[in-house]
């Protein structure tokens, strides 16, 4: 159940963010409603992940991890912004350290 509430927060995340951006300064009334929900969600379902008991480094180090990949992929794909081989190499350094993480908490 707090992996199930931890993606409904990094999806809630994403969507706020992307938002923000499409909100232009908050100068758009619906994405800047999306971005207001979409943080509302997404803390809220991270608190109820840590009341569930994951341990706060690694619920935030996989959510904060899992909103950035996503948003860079977004970007790309939808916003028309650049990805070059140095930004693909610290998103890698991101997800590695969320793994790390992890192997260090299995122990």
């Amino acid at each position: 159940m707090a992996y199930l509430l931890l993606a409904l927060a990094i999806v809630a995340e994403v969507a706020g963010t992307v938002s923000l951006r499409l909100s232009e300064g908050f100068s758009k009334l619906g994405p800047s409603i999306v971005v207001v929900g979409g943080y509302g969600v997404a803390f809220t379902a991270l608190s109820f992940v840590l009341k569930l008991g994951l341990p706060v480094a690694i619920a935030y180090a996989i959510w904060s991890a899992a909103g950035v990949a996503l948003v860079a992929v977004i970007g790309v794909l939808f916003l028309h912004e650049g990805l070059n081989p140095v930004m693909v190499a610290g998103l890698a350094l991101i997800i590695g350290g969320v793994v790390l993480l992890e192997l260090g908490a299995a122990k």
